[in-house]
Order: C-alpha cells, then sequence, then structure tokens
C-alpha cells in the first residue's frame, strides 16, 4: 500500500509560492538598501576587482614578472607604468601576480577563522556551563596576544607555507568572531521557537544548524567581511617578515620588505605600488563590512 506524504513533508520538500515570494522580496530589499550605500558598492566593485586580477593575472600583466631587463630601477613610464626593480622587472606585473596569493592567503585565513569561531561560539553560547567557560578563558588568552605576535607564534611551531599562513591568521581571527557568534547565539537560543523545538524533543545539533544558525548568519557575514581587512593587513605583515611567499614569487608585503626597503629611496615606486593596493584592499574590506553591518542590523533600518 503507497502511502501518500503529508501536506507538511511536501511544504518542507517544496517550498511554497509564499515563501519563495517572502525570499524575492527580502532579497530585494537588501539589493535595495545596499545599493544605497555608495561607499559600500564602491568597496565591492574594488574587492571585486582585486579578485578579477587574482583570478586573471597571468592574462592581463603587461609582462613576465620573472623577466630580468636592462631597465634597471626605471622610473614609472608609458612602457613600464609602475616603473622597474633592481632587476629590470616590470613592477605593475610583479604587483599583479602578487595579488593572488596575498588575496588568496587572507581569504582562505578568514574562511578558517570564521569556521572556527562559529563553531566554537555557537556550541559554547548553546551548551554554557564549565564548557563555555572554559572556551572563553582559553578565546581570553588567545586575545591577549598582539595579532601579529600570535601569528608569528603559529607559524614558528608550523613550517612557513600557504596553508599554515591561513591556519596562523585564521586562529588570530577565532577569537573575535567565536565573540560575535556566541553573544548572537544566546540571544537567538533564549527565543520561543528554540524552546518550542525543545519541547518537541528535536536534538540539540538539529536546533544548533537548523533553527540557531541560520538566524546568526548576518552577524557572521558582517564580521567575516570586517576580518577579512585584518587578514590582508596580517597577511601583508607576515610577508614582510619573510612568512610568507618565498622568492622570487611576488607578493605585496614581500615586495615591501624586499627591493622595497632597499632601494625605497632612490625608487620610491617599488614601495609605493604594492602598498596602495594593499591600503585598497584593506579599506576597501573595512567599507565593505560597514555597509554590511549597516544593512543587515535590523536596528538601523527605518
Amino acid at each position: 500500500m503507497m502511502n501518500h506524504a503529508s501536506n507538511d513533508e511536501l511544504t518542507g520538500v517544496f517550498p511554497s509560492a509564499a515563501s519563495r515570494q517572502s525570499r524575492w522580496r527580502a532579497q530585494r530589499e537588501f539589493l535595495r538598501r545596499f545599493l544605497a550605500q555608495p561607499l559600500g558598492v564602491g568597496a565591492a566593485l574594488i574587492m571585486l576587482a582585486l579578485i578579477l586580477v587574482a583570478a586573471f593575472g597571468s592574462t592581463i600583466a603587461p609582462s613576465n614578472p620573472y623577466q630580468l631587463g636592462a631597465e634597471r630601477l626605471a622610473s614609472p613610464s608609458w612602457s613600464h607604468l609602475f616603473g622597474t626593480d633592481h632587476l629590470g622587472r616590470d613592477v605593475l606585473s610583479r604587483v599583479i601576480y602578487g595579488v593572488k596569493p596575498s588575496l588568496t592567503v587572507a581569504l582562505g585565513a578568514v574562511a578558517i577563522g570564521i569556521v572556527l569561531g562559529t563553531t566554537i561560539g555557537a556550541v559554547s553560547g548553546y551548551i554554557g556551563g564549565a564548557f563555555d567557560l572554559v572556551a572563553q578563558r582559553v578565546m581570553d588568552a588567545l586575545q591577549a596576544f598582539p595579532s601579529l605576535f600570535l601569528g608569528v607564534l603559529v607559524l614558528a611551531v608550523l613550517s612557513p607555507s600557504y596553508l599554515n599562513v591561513m591556519i596562523a591568521i585564521g586562529v588570530v581571527i577565532t577569537p573575535a568572531a567565536q565573540r560575535v557568534v556566541r553573544a548572537s547565539t544566546i540571544a537567538v537560543k533564549q527565543s520561543d521557537y528554540i524552546s518550542a523545538a525543545h519541547v518537541i524533543g528535536a536534538q540539540h545539533r538539529r536546533v544548533l544548524l537548523s533553527h540557531i544558525l541560520p538566524n546568526i548568519m548576518s552577524p557572521i557575514l558582517v564580521i567575516a567581511s570586517a576580518e577579512l581587512g585584518s587578514a590582508i593587513l596580517i597577511a601583508a605583515s607576515l610577508s614582510f617578515l619573510g612568512f610568507g611567499t618565498p622568492p622570487p614569487e611576488p607578493a605585496l608585503g614581500s615586495m615591501v620588505s624586499g627591493e622595497g626597503r632597499q632601494y625605497m629611496t632612490q625608487a620610491p615606486w617599488l614601495v609605493l605600488a604594492p602598498a596602495v593596493v594593499i591600503s585598497l584592499a584593506i579599506l576597501a574590506a573595512n567599507f565593505l563590512g560597514d555597509a554590511l553591518r549597516d544593512v543587515l542590523d535590523p536596528r538601523l533600518r527605518i
């Protein structure tokens, strides 16, 4: 005998037209509010441009960034828009190639930090008790270290590599991220629908994943975009200290610390070019985070 699915089950599998229309209205409202933020739109365009440069750097670079040339320390000109370095290599091409490792490390570090912070913060805020007490004291201990020092300390334990640099910066990001997620979890778990889920016997994992996590996505997105700027700065700082991409592969931080610092008075463009790109990326990430906070925070809605 064939069992027919109930209306509730079918509604869960096939969302109703009303729910789809409601989500569409919410998306349009989000887009409308975001487009009303000129700094946020400009920051998003800058971040999109950096991502495109990182993805298609080998195509848009005017020359080979590793190719040595006779024009050494040549000032910016039409043939070399950002000048050349002490080995005659085109600085613009090296900056374009340097965006990819710097941005990849920053985005990977933010992903690691947000995943760790969300996991620790959500579980800690939901369970509470002794686990929450121990977890928060560990986070306090990590947050007591300066960001750059903590990153260097993690890399001292691990061998410097792309993945380990991401992990080091992710560890730095985790305490701040988990505090935001923990506070949001504590606020959401006091809601009536969470109490109702407990009453009908929902498992803790289901409550966390299906009821709490979807309702704290807004602060998670905001903290992720806000921490992206910090990740870019820390990645550039670690690269400046020699923990980043090994030469001759270009990276924005190492370009400032290596030949840039050595020939800074003679050829200032060696420092200015990568430094301007780093500054633009950090400013864009910060402005994007502020815009998302203004759009997603219900207290700021009119």
